[in-house]
């Protein structure tokens, strides 16, 4: 059985990413009506260089500072669901407090 957490505070997410070294990133793409939404994607370097290698990211992709891509989670109310199993994770929709 593996543990599943969910982050939504920045300093968690910001934590966790790095320690992976890991580096937030946002990506622009169309919807079906051709409006532009930012994605959020997240970019970890597997090997034992000190800095991610950018050049091996998909095409549309920035890197970004951790102030933008936080707004922009908080913004589509997201949060940082983490395994520990293998360091999996997924962004996901914030669960707002029960009423």
């Amino acid at each position: 059985m593996t543990d599943q957490h969910i982050l939504t505070r920045h300093r968690d997410i910001q934590n966790w990413v790095t320690d992976r070294r890991g580096i937030p990133a946002i990506t622009r793409v169309r919807d079906r009506f051709g409006e532009v939404h930012a994605q959020l994607k997240l970019s970890f370097d597997r090997t034992d260089r000190a800095k991610p290698d950018l050049g091996r990211q998909e095409e549309g992709v920035s890197p970004c500072s951790w102030t933008a891509w936080l707004a922009e989670l908080d913004r589509q109310q997201l949060a940082l669901r983490i395994s520990d199993e293998q360091d999996r994770f997924e962004l996901i929709e914030r669960r707002g407090p029960a009423n």
